[in-house]
Formats: C-alpha cells, sequence, structure tokens
C-alpha cells in the first residue's frame, strides 16, 4: 500500500517525529500503539529544516535531505502497516525545523510523541532546550519515551501535587481507560516539611488532609471514567522528583500536568519535571493546563494551515 500524505481532517491524532535513530523508531512503535489504543489515526513527521536551508544550500543538497526525508517516512510508515493493520497511517515532510513542525500537527485532542534522543533533524530533542521546548510550548500533551516502553500490565500513574491537577487527571483517566489498566495517583511531599500545617507522624506518613485530596481528585476521575479503578498513594520522601523517577519503574506511563509558561525560558518547567523527563524508567507524559481559569487543558490544535 502507498503511504499517503496527511490531509486536513480535524480529527484527534497521535503525531510522532521521525528522524531515523532508535530512539524515534521507539517513539513510532509506541505513538502507534497509542493511536491503536485510542482508536485515532497516527501521523509521522520528519522536519527537513528546508525553509533555512534553502537560503544557503545548494539545490541538490535540499533535493538529498526531501528524498533523505520522504525515504524514512515509507520505511516507518510500512513497518507500522506490517504490525498494526488497521491503523490508519499518514505522513508529513515538514519545511520546518522539529519543534514548530511537531506543534503545527498537533489538533485538540492530539498527542505529541517524541523519542529520548534523536539525530538528523530531531537530533536536539531532549538533549538540550531545544527538546525542551516540544513541551512547553506544545499545544497538546506530549509523551517522551525512554526507559522502554513501559511494562503491559502496570497502571498508567498520574503525580499529583494539588487541587489544580484535577483540570488534566481525566486525561490521565482516558490514558489508563484505553489501555485497560488501572489509573494510579501518587502524591508526593517532603519529609522535611508539613502539609497544609498538618505535620507527619513518626514514620513519615502525610497527614489527613493529604489522604482526603487524594480521595477527592479520585472520585472526579471515577465519575468522567466509570468503570475504572483509580488508586491512590501518598508517598513521603525527602525529593518528589527521586520519589517519581523510582515510581516509574512500576508503572507503564507516568502522566504529570505542567501549567503553562510559554513566556517562560524551558527552565520554566520545573525540576520535577526535568528529572523525569531525563531519568523516568517508563514512557512520561506532560500534560499541558491552565491555572489561572477554569478551561482545564490546553488544547489548541493547528497553528496554521499546515495539515
Amino acid at each position: 500500500m502507498p503511504t499517503r500524505p496527511s490531509d486536513a481532517a480535524q480529527e484527534p491524532r497521535t503525531v510522532v517525529g521521525v528522524d531515523g535513530s532508535e530512539h524515534a523508531r521507539a517513539a513510532v512503535l509506541w505513538g502507534a500503539a497509542d493511536a491503536s489504543a485510542h482508536r485515532r489515526s497516527l501521523l509521522l513527521v520528519h522536519a527537513a529544516d528546508l525553509d533555512r536551508l534553502d537560503r544557503f544550500a545548494s539545490f541538490e543538497t535540499s533535493e538529498h535531505l526531501r528524498d533523505a526525508g520522504n525515504s524514512l517516512l515509507t520505511t516507518a510508515a510500512e513497518e507500522i502497516r506490517e504490525r498494526f493493520p488497521e491503523l490508519d497511517v499518514a505522513v508529513k515532510l515538514s519545511r520546518r525545523k522539529p519543534v514548530p513542525a511537531l506543534h503545527a500537527s498537533a489538533r485538540p485532542g492530539s498527542s505529541i510523541v517524541v523519542g529520548s534522543r534523536g539525530s538528523g533533524g530531531f537530533g536536539p530533542l531532549l538533549l538540550g532546550s531545544t527538546g525542551l521546548e516540544v513541551v512547553v510550548g506544545s499545544p497538546a500533551p506530549v509523551v517522551v519515551v525512554r526507559g522502554g516502553a513501559g511494562r503491559e500490565d502496570a497502571p498508567v500513574t498520574a503525580a499529583v501535587r494539588d487541587v489544580h491537577d484535577a483540570r488534566w487527571l481525566v486525561r490521565a483517566g482516558r490514558e489508563a481507560q484505553a489501555r485497560e489498566r488501572a489509573l494510579r495517583l501518587v502524591n508526593v511531599h517532603s519529609l522535611l516539611a508539613r502539609f497544609d500545617g498538618t505535620a507527619r507522624d513518626a514514620n513519615g506518613r502525610a497527614g489527613d488532609r493529604g489522604e482526603e485530596l487524594m480521595a477527592e481528585l479520585a472520585s472526579r476521575v471515577r465519575e468522567s471514567a466509570p468503570g475504572l479503578t483509580v488508586e491512590t498513594e501518598v508517598v513521603a520522601a525527602r525529593s518528589a522528583a527521586s520519589a517519581l523517577v523510582e515510581a516509574s519503574g512500576h508503572a507503564g506511563l507516568l502522566v504529570m500536568g505542567s501549567h503553562e509558561r510559554r513566556s517562560v525560558s524551558v527552565l520554566g518547567l520545573g525540576h520535577v519535571v526535568h528529572a523525569l523527563l531525563h531519568h523516568s524508567r517508563c514512557p512520561v507524559q506532560i500534560v499541558p493546563y491552565r491555572r489561572d481559569d477554569e478551561s482545564g487543558v490546553v488544547e489548541e490544535g493547528l497553528r496554521d494551515d499546515e495539515g
């Protein structure tokens, strides 16, 4: 079956960055399984950066990069069709740089998937600030595939901080439902701090108000996802980042919200998100949301007319 270009329809889809590296291949396979679980289409994107290269590179160089990109996309699409014959697969060779190419491909309800390392068109992803910009400015949740595909029988784990997380936890519930797994809500508090004025006991357990918060959030998720098994855990640790990295070893997918900081540098993501992106033992999904209103998860969709 020939590879078809992406269309202009607005249904949600899983968008994956392709660059020929083994990390990108892992992201493609994970993204295909994600699209199949959610019963939506898969879009494979290669960023050739031709808008910049055409200014100083020769015509032959540009054509070579275009042909190489199309070859990468065709090979990736053929492998996915062999493994997931029922999946609707589309490809896009973008003239843009990697970050705007991926962002422009997102639609409301979509996810963007990238590997933890790359080469070629996606070389900087998650090795430096360029990759982190995918998360910071994304109009859709971003999944970083690292630590393997995650245990098939493991729950989807959501890292909960406060009541604002109710705005994106519904999304985490949908991820768990699509994979037919339980959802585990994990809340980490410092051993050296108090929780809303409630001290910990000698064993380091959080006070009752922490349990009440988790119970309330779990109830909201269950209302939005009937039949979903929702578990809660309040963990006392010296470092939230290290506790969540440890939790990732027992998860199929780790989900965490990150409220909008579009005018702030990539360092504005916070040290916990940074730690998970670089050290998680399973794929990590970062869900953008707004804290200043009740609109919930950021779902902007396409930013221009690029299909």
